[in-house]
Protein backbone atom coordinates (compact mmCIF):
# COMPACT_ATOMS: atom_id res chain seq x y z
CA UNK A 1 0.00 0.00 0.00
CA UNK A 2 1.16 3.50 -0.80
CA UNK A 3 1.64 5.86 1.58
CA UNK A 4 -1.37 8.18 0.27
CA UNK A 5 -3.50 5.69 -0.62
CA UNK A 6 -6.94 5.81 0.72
CA UNK A 7 -8.75 3.52 2.90
CA UNK A 8 -11.79 3.85 2.03
CA UNK A 9 -15.12 3.40 4.70
CA UNK A 10 -16.16 -0.27 5.13
CA UNK A 11 -12.30 -1.15 6.10
CA UNK A 12 -11.34 -1.58 9.68
CA UNK A 13 -8.63 0.96 11.83
CA UNK A 14 -7.05 -0.30 14.65
CA UNK A 15 -6.53 1.04 17.75
CA UNK A 16 -3.77 0.18 20.16
CA UNK A 17 -5.25 1.25 23.53
CA UNK A 18 -8.56 1.12 24.97
CA UNK A 19 -9.24 3.65 27.21
CA UNK A 20 -11.44 6.89 26.54
CA UNK A 21 -9.53 8.58 23.67
CA UNK A 22 -10.29 5.40 21.67
CA UNK A 23 -13.09 5.29 22.70
CA UNK A 24 -14.24 8.71 21.63
CA UNK A 25 -12.01 7.63 18.40
CA UNK A 26 -14.38 4.44 17.69
CA UNK A 27 -17.91 6.79 17.59
CA UNK A 28 -15.94 8.67 15.09
CA UNK A 29 -14.91 6.04 12.84
CA UNK A 30 -18.24 3.95 12.75
CA UNK A 31 -20.18 7.48 11.76
CA UNK A 32 -18.00 7.53 9.35
CA UNK A 33 -18.34 4.02 8.10
CA UNK A 34 -15.32 2.46 9.18
CA UNK A 35 -15.32 -0.89 11.45
CA UNK A 36 -12.84 -0.15 14.41
CA UNK A 37 -11.16 -2.71 16.68
CA UNK A 38 -9.60 -2.66 19.76
CA UNK A 39 -6.07 -4.26 21.38
CA UNK A 40 -6.01 -3.21 25.29
CA UNK A 41 -4.34 -5.28 28.17
CA UNK A 42 -7.27 -4.51 29.95
CA UNK A 43 -10.44 -6.21 29.62
CA UNK A 44 -13.83 -4.47 29.11
CA UNK A 45 -12.11 -1.60 28.44
CA UNK A 46 -14.35 2.19 27.67
CA UNK A 47 -13.70 1.82 23.84
CA UNK A 48 -14.57 -2.01 23.65
CA UNK A 49 -17.25 -0.88 24.68
CA UNK A 50 -18.08 0.81 21.39
CA UNK A 51 -15.69 -0.89 19.27
CA UNK A 52 -16.54 -3.83 16.34
CA UNK A 53 -14.02 -5.86 18.49
CA UNK A 54 -11.98 -5.85 20.96
CA UNK A 55 -8.75 -8.36 21.93
CA UNK A 56 -7.14 -8.38 25.17
CA UNK A 57 -3.75 -9.05 25.41
CA UNK A 58 -0.09 -7.80 26.26
CA UNK A 59 0.95 -5.71 23.82
CA UNK A 60 4.36 -7.72 24.24
CA UNK A 61 2.24 -10.90 22.87
CA UNK A 62 3.46 -10.50 19.64
CA UNK A 63 1.80 -13.65 18.29
CA UNK A 64 -1.49 -11.89 19.04
CA UNK A 65 -0.83 -8.56 18.26
CA UNK A 66 0.47 -10.03 15.03
CA UNK A 67 -3.27 -11.25 14.52
CA UNK A 68 -4.86 -7.91 15.33
CA UNK A 69 -2.53 -6.11 12.93
CA UNK A 70 -3.63 -8.52 10.07
CA UNK A 71 -6.87 -7.65 10.14
CA UNK A 72 -6.39 -3.92 10.56
CA UNK A 73 -6.29 -2.15 7.37
CA UNK A 74 -4.45 0.77 9.22
CA UNK A 75 -3.00 0.90 13.09
CA UNK A 76 -2.74 3.91 15.24
CA UNK A 77 -3.15 4.50 18.95
CA UNK A 78 -4.95 6.62 21.63
CA UNK A 79 -1.98 7.21 23.67
CA UNK A 80 1.96 7.36 23.50
CA UNK A 81 3.15 4.62 25.85
CA UNK A 82 2.37 1.61 23.57
CA UNK A 83 5.80 0.03 24.22
CA UNK A 84 7.77 0.14 20.54
CA UNK A 85 9.80 -2.98 20.14
CA UNK A 86 6.01 -4.91 19.48
CA UNK A 87 5.30 -2.23 17.40
CA UNK A 88 8.83 -2.84 15.16
CA UNK A 89 7.63 -6.52 15.02
CA UNK A 90 4.11 -6.07 13.34
CA UNK A 91 5.34 -2.84 10.79
CA UNK A 92 5.29 -5.18 7.77
CA UNK A 93 1.81 -6.44 8.49
CA UNK A 94 -0.16 -3.15 8.45
CA UNK A 95 0.24 0.68 7.93
CA UNK A 96 1.43 2.26 11.02
CA UNK A 97 -0.07 5.95 12.09
CA UNK A 98 1.97 7.63 13.60
CA UNK A 99 4.87 5.79 12.54
CA UNK A 100 6.43 3.78 15.72
CA UNK A 101 9.41 5.84 15.45
CA UNK A 102 7.35 8.82 16.32
CA UNK A 103 6.06 7.32 19.62
CA UNK A 104 9.57 6.41 20.75
CA UNK A 105 10.56 9.81 20.36
CA UNK A 106 7.32 11.00 22.27
CA UNK A 107 7.53 8.52 25.18
CA UNK A 108 10.86 9.10 26.76
CA UNK A 109 11.85 12.85 28.21
CA UNK A 110 14.88 12.79 27.06
CA UNK A 111 14.29 11.27 23.44
CA UNK A 112 12.30 14.03 23.36
CA UNK A 113 14.23 17.43 24.70
CA UNK A 114 16.88 15.99 22.45
CA UNK A 115 14.98 16.04 19.55
CA UNK A 116 13.48 19.21 19.58
CA UNK A 117 17.27 20.98 20.85
CA UNK A 118 18.49 19.05 17.94
CA UNK A 119 15.49 21.04 15.53
CA UNK A 120 15.85 23.85 17.01
CA UNK A 121 12.72 24.49 19.13
CA UNK A 122 12.65 26.32 22.10
CA UNK A 123 12.72 24.74 25.07
CA UNK A 124 13.42 24.80 29.37
CA UNK A 125 17.35 23.95 29.86
CA UNK A 126 17.32 20.62 31.15
CA UNK A 127 19.88 18.30 32.18
CA UNK A 128 19.76 14.33 31.82
CA UNK A 129 20.87 11.62 34.78
CA UNK A 130 21.01 8.07 33.44
CA UNK A 131 19.81 5.13 35.86
CA UNK A 132 22.58 5.46 39.06
CA UNK A 133 24.16 8.70 37.84
CA UNK A 134 24.71 11.77 39.63
CA UNK A 135 21.58 13.84 40.60
CA UNK A 136 22.29 16.23 42.36
CA UNK A 137 24.93 16.93 39.89
CA UNK A 138 22.32 17.02 37.51
CA UNK A 139 19.90 19.56 39.70
CA UNK A 140 22.96 22.15 40.04
CA UNK A 141 23.56 21.76 36.30
CA UNK A 142 19.81 22.50 36.01
CA UNK A 143 19.97 25.16 38.65
CA UNK A 144 17.15 25.64 41.19
CA UNK A 145 13.91 26.10 40.60
CA UNK A 146 13.90 23.02 38.24
CA UNK A 147 11.25 19.92 37.97
CA UNK A 148 12.96 16.30 38.11
CA UNK A 149 10.93 14.42 36.42
CA UNK A 150 11.33 10.16 35.46
CA UNK A 151 12.85 9.48 31.57
CA UNK A 152 9.85 6.94 30.56
CA UNK A 153 6.34 6.89 30.66
CA UNK A 154 5.12 10.14 32.17
CA UNK A 155 1.43 12.31 32.19
CA UNK A 156 -1.03 13.89 34.10
CA UNK A 157 2.38 14.87 36.23
CA UNK A 158 2.95 11.21 37.37
CA UNK A 159 7.12 10.74 37.91
CA UNK A 160 7.54 14.48 38.19
CA UNK A 161 8.57 16.28 41.54
CA UNK A 162 9.30 20.29 41.57
CA UNK A 163 12.15 21.34 43.31
CA UNK A 164 11.51 25.00 44.26
CA UNK A 165 14.01 26.29 47.13
CA UNK A 166 17.45 24.14 48.63
CA UNK A 167 14.74 22.76 50.85
CA UNK A 168 13.58 20.57 48.47
CA UNK A 169 16.88 18.94 46.81
CA UNK A 170 16.38 15.92 49.97
CA UNK A 171 13.26 14.64 48.79
CA UNK A 172 14.63 14.46 44.78
CA UNK A 173 17.50 12.81 45.56
CA UNK A 174 15.64 10.07 47.90
CA UNK A 175 12.74 10.03 45.65
CA UNK A 176 14.10 9.55 42.37
CA UNK A 177 17.37 7.75 43.42
CA UNK A 178 18.94 5.23 40.88
CA UNK A 179 16.43 6.43 38.11
CA UNK A 180 17.31 7.56 35.05
CA UNK A 181 15.63 11.13 35.05
CA UNK A 182 15.63 14.55 32.98
CA UNK A 183 15.55 17.73 35.35
CA UNK A 184 13.98 20.80 33.63
CA UNK A 185 14.87 24.37 35.05
CA UNK A 186 11.37 25.57 36.20
CA UNK A 187 9.51 27.49 33.42
CA UNK A 188 7.97 30.84 35.44
CA UNK A 189 5.06 30.80 32.55
CA UNK A 190 1.93 33.42 32.26
CA UNK A 191 -0.27 30.50 31.22
CA UNK A 192 -0.08 26.96 29.62
CA UNK A 193 -1.34 26.56 25.78
CA UNK A 194 -1.62 23.89 23.09
CA UNK A 195 -2.64 23.21 19.73
CA UNK A 196 -3.98 19.68 18.33
CA UNK A 197 -2.19 19.41 14.67
CA UNK A 198 -3.31 16.70 11.73
CA UNK A 199 -0.75 15.61 9.10
CA UNK A 200 -1.82 13.30 6.51
CA UNK A 201 0.93 11.04 4.65
CA UNK A 202 0.88 13.40 1.66
CA UNK A 203 2.02 16.14 3.94
CA UNK A 204 -1.78 17.98 4.13
CA UNK A 205 -1.67 19.75 7.91
CA UNK A 206 -4.62 21.65 9.87
CA UNK A 207 -4.36 23.06 13.23
CA UNK A 208 -6.94 23.56 15.74
CA UNK A 209 -7.47 26.85 17.39
CA UNK A 210 -5.10 26.93 20.85
CA UNK A 211 -6.13 26.30 23.79
CA UNK A 212 -5.64 27.82 27.31
CA UNK A 213 -4.81 25.49 29.61
CA UNK A 214 -5.48 25.67 33.45
CA UNK A 215 -4.61 22.47 35.65
CA UNK A 216 -5.28 20.96 39.30
CA UNK A 217 -2.65 18.89 40.93
CA UNK A 218 -1.09 18.26 37.63
CA UNK A 219 -4.20 17.39 36.00
CA UNK A 220 -5.83 19.18 33.12
CA UNK A 221 -9.07 21.14 34.76
CA UNK A 222 -10.13 23.88 32.13
CA UNK A 223 -9.08 24.35 28.30
CA UNK A 224 -10.60 27.87 27.29
CA UNK A 225 -10.77 28.44 23.65
CA UNK A 226 -10.12 30.74 22.33
CA UNK A 227 -6.90 31.00 24.47
CA UNK A 228 -6.67 34.44 26.27
CA UNK A 229 -3.55 35.17 24.83
CA UNK A 230 -2.28 37.61 22.04
CA UNK A 231 -3.03 36.55 18.63
CA UNK A 232 0.98 36.82 17.69
CA UNK A 233 0.95 33.77 20.44
CA UNK A 234 -1.77 31.64 19.19
CA UNK A 235 -0.35 32.09 15.72
CA UNK A 236 3.33 31.05 16.98
CA UNK A 237 1.96 28.30 18.70
CA UNK A 238 -0.01 26.91 15.67
CA UNK A 239 2.95 27.76 13.43
CA UNK A 240 5.39 25.65 15.79
CA UNK A 241 2.92 22.72 16.02
CA UNK A 242 2.98 22.65 12.40
CA UNK A 243 6.41 22.64 12.05
CA UNK A 244 7.01 20.27 14.60
CA UNK A 245 4.52 17.93 12.80
CA UNK A 246 6.27 18.12 9.55
CA UNK A 247 9.75 17.65 10.88
CA UNK A 248 9.04 14.60 13.37
CA UNK A 249 6.59 12.95 10.11
CA UNK A 250 3.61 12.57 11.80
CA UNK A 251 1.03 10.89 9.86
CA UNK A 252 -2.26 11.38 12.34
CA UNK A 253 -3.11 13.58 15.16
CA UNK A 254 -0.75 15.33 18.02
CA UNK A 255 -1.47 17.49 21.00
CA UNK A 256 1.48 20.31 21.11
CA UNK A 257 1.73 21.54 25.10
CA UNK A 258 3.52 25.03 25.19
CA UNK A 259 4.44 27.17 28.31
CA UNK A 260 3.78 31.31 27.34
CA UNK A 261 6.46 33.39 28.92
CA UNK A 262 5.87 36.73 30.60
CA UNK A 263 7.48 38.60 27.54
CA UNK A 264 4.98 36.57 24.57
CA UNK A 265 8.00 33.45 24.23
CA UNK A 266 6.67 30.22 22.90
CA UNK A 267 8.26 27.21 24.89
CA UNK A 268 7.52 23.67 24.06
CA UNK A 269 7.08 21.87 26.94
CA UNK A 270 5.73 18.17 25.75
CA UNK A 271 4.12 16.32 22.74
CA UNK A 272 1.62 13.42 22.60
CA UNK A 273 1.16 12.14 19.47
CA UNK A 274 -2.54 11.08 19.69
CA UNK A 275 -5.68 13.39 20.23
CA UNK A 276 -5.13 15.49 23.15
CA UNK A 277 -7.63 15.91 25.73
CA UNK A 278 -7.44 19.73 25.48
CA UNK A 279 -8.78 18.73 21.96
CA UNK A 280 -12.01 17.37 23.41
CA UNK A 281 -13.78 20.72 22.91
CA UNK A 282 -13.71 19.98 19.47
CA UNK A 283 -16.41 17.68 19.87
CA UNK A 284 -19.03 20.35 20.07
CA UNK A 285 -17.56 23.98 19.15
CA UNK A 286 -15.72 22.92 15.73
CA UNK A 287 -17.13 21.57 12.51
CA UNK A 288 -14.50 19.11 12.94
CA UNK A 289 -13.23 16.95 15.87
CA UNK A 290 -10.12 15.65 16.62
CA UNK A 291 -11.29 12.10 16.56
CA UNK A 292 -12.67 12.63 12.68
CA UNK A 293 -9.57 14.73 11.99
CA UNK A 294 -7.57 11.40 13.12
CA UNK A 295 -9.49 9.21 10.72
CA UNK A 296 -9.17 11.69 8.08
CA UNK A 297 -5.48 11.78 8.63
CA UNK A 298 -4.60 7.98 9.04
CA UNK A 299 -7.04 7.46 5.87
CA UNK A 300 -5.66 9.30 3.61
CA UNK A 301 -8.98 11.58 3.01
CA UNK A 302 -9.00 14.98 2.72
CA UNK A 303 -8.54 17.01 6.45
CA UNK A 304 -11.27 19.41 6.79
CA UNK A 305 -9.70 22.89 7.75
CA UNK A 306 -11.35 23.54 11.64
CA UNK A 307 -13.04 26.50 12.37
CA UNK A 308 -14.49 27.45 15.66
CA UNK A 309 -18.10 27.98 15.60
CA UNK A 310 -18.46 28.90 19.40
CA UNK A 311 -16.36 30.21 22.02
CA UNK A 312 -16.13 27.28 24.17
CA UNK A 313 -14.60 25.87 27.69
CA UNK A 314 -13.89 21.84 28.32
CA UNK A 315 -13.86 20.75 31.86
CA UNK A 316 -12.74 17.20 32.81
CA UNK A 317 -14.71 15.19 35.26
CA UNK A 318 -12.78 13.14 37.56
CA UNK A 319 -13.51 9.95 39.96
CA UNK A 320 -13.66 12.92 42.64
CA UNK A 321 -17.18 13.92 41.48
CA UNK A 322 -19.05 10.82 42.95
CA UNK A 323 -17.34 11.57 46.74
CA UNK A 324 -20.53 11.97 47.67
CA UNK A 325 -22.75 8.99 45.05
CA UNK A 326 -23.26 9.65 41.52
CA UNK A 327 -23.45 13.14 40.25
CA UNK A 328 -26.44 14.83 39.05
CA UNK A 329 -26.42 14.67 35.63
CA UNK A 330 -29.91 15.53 34.73
CA UNK A 331 -28.97 18.94 36.29
CA UNK A 332 -25.97 19.27 33.80
CA UNK A 333 -28.08 18.20 30.99
CA UNK A 334 -30.28 20.92 32.07
CA UNK A 335 -28.08 23.17 30.98
CA UNK A 336 -29.10 24.26 27.04
CA UNK A 337 -25.06 25.13 26.74
CA UNK A 338 -23.59 22.28 28.14
CA UNK A 339 -22.63 19.36 26.34
CA UNK A 340 -21.73 15.96 28.49
CA UNK A 341 -19.41 13.39 27.54
CA UNK A 342 -19.16 10.10 29.80
CA UNK A 343 -16.93 7.45 29.01
CA UNK A 344 -18.22 4.28 30.25
CA UNK A 345 -15.88 3.74 32.90
CA UNK A 346 -17.04 0.83 35.23
CA UNK A 347 -15.21 2.28 38.80
CA UNK A 348 -15.01 5.88 39.59
CA UNK A 349 -11.04 6.73 41.51
CA UNK A 350 -10.08 9.88 42.66
CA UNK A 351 -7.79 11.57 40.04
CA UNK A 352 -9.31 9.30 37.33
CA UNK A 353 -10.84 11.07 33.72
CA UNK A 354 -14.37 9.76 33.85
CA UNK A 355 -16.10 12.14 31.48
CA UNK A 356 -15.76 15.88 30.17
CA UNK A 357 -18.51 18.78 29.15
CA UNK A 358 -18.02 21.61 26.84
CA UNK A 359 -19.74 24.90 27.59
CA UNK A 360 -20.48 26.76 24.90
CA UNK A 361 -20.60 30.90 24.77
CA UNK A 362 -21.01 33.73 23.64
CA UNK A 363 -17.13 34.96 24.57
CA UNK A 364 -14.82 32.77 26.88
CA UNK A 365 -15.64 34.72 29.98
CA UNK A 366 -18.81 34.03 30.22
CA UNK A 367 -18.10 29.92 29.09
CA UNK A 368 -15.87 29.97 31.78
CA UNK A 369 -18.00 31.23 34.45
CA UNK A 370 -20.85 29.17 33.35
CA UNK A 371 -18.11 26.54 33.61
CA UNK A 372 -17.23 26.78 36.69
CA UNK A 373 -20.52 27.39 38.03
CA UNK A 374 -21.51 24.36 36.09
CA UNK A 375 -18.25 21.93 37.85
CA UNK A 376 -19.10 23.58 41.40
CA UNK A 377 -22.27 21.89 41.33
CA UNK A 378 -21.28 18.70 40.05
CA UNK A 379 -19.14 18.47 42.53
CA UNK A 380 -20.70 19.39 45.80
Amino acid sequence: MSEAQVIPAGKTIGVLGGGQLGRMLAQAAKRMGYRLHVFEPQARCPAGAVADMEVNAAYEDIAVLSAFARECDVLTYEFENVPSAPLRAIESLTKLCPHWNVLETAQNRSREKNWLKRNGFPHARFAEVAANGDLLAGIREAGVPCVVKTADFGYDGKGQLKVMTEADVPAALQRFAGQPVVIEQFVNFTCEVSAVVARSAAGEMEVFPVAENIHTNHILDFSIVPARVPAAVASRAEAMAQEIAERIGLVGVMGVELFVGHGGEVLVNELAPRTHNSGHYTMDACNVSQFEQQVRAICGLPLVKPALRSPVVMVNILGDAWAKGEPDWAALRARPDTHLHLYGKAEARPGRKMGHFNVLAGDVESALARARVAKAELYR
